[in-house]
């Protein structure tokens, strides 16, 4: 049969299983928008406030439930407003596609009214990416799209589709969902290496990353983990991987890293990392990160290993494919005493109360906690609050903490929050922000209203660029640079125009009951705009260039 460009988009889209997408419409893809208008009962469309939205939602859809996450947006500046987006998900590994319209073939190349090059743009940022000028090539290309999107290490894919070959007409012909590429097998003597390597170490240690979670290897780390007695390090991208709430378990490593993980790696005689590409953050010193250990390092993508840090053996493969070759194996013994030596280290992650009569972070993050049982999605921007968000709440499941890792993307969170909620409508979903991240994406607010999203935006509000102001302390002699931001803003006033609920917390005494009282909202999201002294700090912290076992802590 014979469909338009637009409607052969629409019908790939079904192929694919996609029944939700994020977008901004423009001139160049209207007659998407047409086709789109008559899907509505089978493909839902959610229009954001900003096309850095919709990217950010399609990364969070994706990474709360592992499927692709698709955003929509029209030519030149619909196009590059996605840019930051995309990069995000590039650097976490996130499986996307982002369509963009383009001028008509015919305008190529002409500086026409909103025509950008989006694909030399986004080279360096995507896995692939596609310019669709003629509609005979447009359904394969959009297949191998997702297929590229979802295989091997996730990422993103950009398709830049000529807005003449959405109305150009094209012989249409359905095909099932694609498959994803098959994983590449591990060399069975690389397992029988590893296995053998742990069954003559005294001390072993795990560090999970995100590639962790991606596989689904969880199950497999921790058999692994209790049946070797191995204690378990994650990344930041890392958390939720491995249960936090197990005795095993020693938390987050590198520059915020507990004493305990950062540690554990300089006394440790092996280190297996998985599923992480060794980043500045996680080694610091490259010279002392594990240096009594043989490293072995598992990740599906060969051009990670050995690129930041050499390591003694490389293991090209899918982590849960891995592990679960590696128990199979696994014939040694167990490793109690190490594990008994990590066990009675203070770990810097707790569920007590803190003493402290002010708004603090732990508080709040321990208040919600307890209320949520644990069992909610919660969502982050980038500086302090994303880093209290990961020390003071335990992820026990993957897919619970969501947050820009790689990019560091300030203004990610509420977006992301949105793609979660939408995803998970019956989770709640919860985003940690500082006031300097939401100032750059509170714009949104209007859509969670829109679609009746019941989100809660916990502001950690200290009037200042807080990871800025605390380098600027530590590090730039109190020379505070550009780092206020006290500008009187209302935010709770800000919430209610948008017609969410607001609620403004000063006193420690007032964190639970407004908690309570957002947590319990079945249609309308709330910001809560906590009062946090400017010098309230994340440690601990590793200064720069320094070994992480020289932590400065609180």
């Amino acid at each position: 049969m014979k469909l338009t460009g637009a409607q052969i988009f629409v019908e790939c889209l079904k192929e694919q299983g996609i029944d939700t997408i994020f977008g901004y419409p423009g001139g160049a893809v209207l007659n998407i928008y047409d086709a789109l208008y008559d899907a509505q009962d089978s493909i839902k469309h959610i229009l954001t406030s900003h096309e850095q939205g919709a990217s950010h939602a399609a990364d969070g859809y994706a990474r709360a439930t592992g499927k692709v996450g698709v955003c929509l947006a029209t030519s030149g500046p619909g196009a590059t407003n996605l840019v930051t987006g995309i990069a995000t998900a590039y650097m976490d590994s996130v499986p996307m596609v982002a369509f963009t319209g383009q001028v008509s073939t015919d305008l190529l190349g002409k500086d026409s009214f909103q025509e950008v090059d989006i694909t030399g743009i986004t080279i360096p940022i995507t896995k692939h990416n596609y310019i669709v000028k003629d509609v005979q090539s447009l359904q394969k290309t959009i297949r191998e799209a997702f297929i590229i999107a979802a295989s091997g290490r996730p990422g993103p894919v950009l398709v830049d589709i000529c807005k003449d070959v959405t109305a150009a007409l094209c012989e249409y012909a359905p095909l099932g969902k694609s498959a994803i590429d098959v994983l590449p097998e591990v060399d069975d003597r690389d397992i029988s290496e590893l296995s053998l390597l742990i069954s003559e170490c005294e001390r072993p240690l795990f560090l999970a990353g995100g590639g962790v979670g991606i596989s689904g290897a969880s199950e497999e780390l921790i058999k692994l983990s209790e049946l070797v007695s191995m204690p378990v390090a994650t990344t930041l991208m890392g958390m939720g991987s491995f249960p936090g709430s197990h005795e095993n378990y020693t938390g987050m490593v590198g520059m915020h890293g507990t004493r305990t993980s950062n540690m554990a790696v300089s006394e440790a005689d092996l280190i297996i990392a998985a599923g992480m590409r060794f980043s500045d953050r996680v080694i610091s010193d490259s010279s002392k990160f594990g240096h009594r250990a043989k490293i072995v390092h598992i990740d599906i993508d060969p051009a990670e290993l050995g690129k930041n840090l050499s390591v003694d053996m490389e293991i090209v493969g899918d982590v849960k494919q891995t592990l679960a070759k590696l128990l199979e194996t696994y014939k040694g013994n167990k490793k109690g005493t190490w594990l008994a030596e990590i066990q009675s280290s203070c770990k810097n992650i707790s569920n007590k109360k803190s003493q402290s009569e002010t708004v603090t972070p732990k508080e709040i993050l321990n208040t919600l906690y307890r209320l949520t049982d644990g069992d909610a999605i919660i969502t982050t921007e980038v500086g302090q609050n994303q880093l209290w968000a990961a020390q003071h709440y335990i992820y026990d499941k993957p897919r619970t903490f969501i947050s820009s890792g790689g990019l560091g993307t300030m203004g990610y969170g509420l977006g992301a929050c949105i793609g979660a909620k939408v995803a998970h409508p019956d989770k709640k979903v919860i985003n940690i922000a500082g006031d300097g991240s939401f100032r750059m994406n509170c714009n949104e607010l209007a859509t969670a209203v829109e679609y009746k999203l019941p989100i809660i935006i916990c502001i950690m509000n200290n009037k200042v660029l807080g990871m800025v102001r605390q380098w600027q302390r530590l590090f730039y002699k109190g020379r505070y640079s550009s780092t206020s931001i006290d500008r009187g803003t209302d935010f709770v006033a800000l919430a209610k125009a948008f017609g969410a609920e607001g609620i403004k917390v000063t006193k420690k005494d007032e964190i639970e009951a407004a908690l309570v009282k957002a947590l319990s909202s079945e249609k309308v999201p709330y910001v809560i705009d906590f009062d946090i002294d400017e010098d309230e700090s994340v440690y601990p912290i590793v200064p720069p260039g320094k070994p992480i076992t020289e932590l400065i802590e609180e």
